[in-house]
């Protein structure tokens, strides 16, 4: 009697001990998923949705899913770049350099549910969003003119609307 007795007693200690290590092991599995979670946060500041820092493009490789887009077409894209420019006045647009060239995209936030900080231009940034082409009008080129703080003379040049590469963010992270 007394063998069976601790014969169960060492099948319940071992299952104990089983059980104890599976959860052990799940906390452990939690503890990394927080602590990734606190290096993202540590690394970028984030404005809109939240986006996560992976599988993005460059900014040259986004200049290259433009190409395909006409007017009134969109997709989805993900991409990195730096910040050439911010509206001075509320931070309601940004643009963003393309590849190597002289092209900018010009980046406006979703529902207006968020702005960047005034000081950001030379910031790396990730945007997650839908990408389009639309033609801008005159006055429109003029107002994201005067936003930016361009002279007189300047805006008074601006007679033709313009072709622009246009982004529509729901998510920003930038590089602190």
């Amino acid at each position: 009697m007394y063998n069976i007795q601790i014969l169960d007693m060492k099948k319940l200690l071992i299952i104990m001990i089983l059980s104890l290590s599976i959860v052990a092991c799940k906390n452990n599995k939690e503890e990394k998923k927080v602590e990734q979670k606190e290096t993202l946060s540590m690394d970028y500041n984030s404005f809109g949705d939240q986006i996560t820092a992976k599988d993005y493009l460059s900014s040259a490789e986004a200049l290259n899913k433009y190409g395909a887009l006409k007017s009134g077409d969109t997709i989805n894209l993900k991409f990195a770049s730096s910040i050439q420019e911010v509206c001075s006045k509320k931070g309601c647009w940004m643009k963003l350099p393309a590849g190597e060239g002289e092209e900018t995209i010009m980046v406006r936030f979703k529902d207006y549910g968020f702005f960047m900080p005034l000081d950001a231009n030379g910031k790396e940034v990730i945007v997650e969003g839908k990408a389009f082409v639309t033609e801008v009008s005159v006055a429109d080129l003029k107002h994201y003119a005067e936003d930016a703080g361009k002279s007189a003379d300047e805006i008074a040049k601006i007679t033709e609307p313009k072709m622009e590469l246009a982004f529509e963010a729901n998510g920003v992270l930038m590089k602190k």
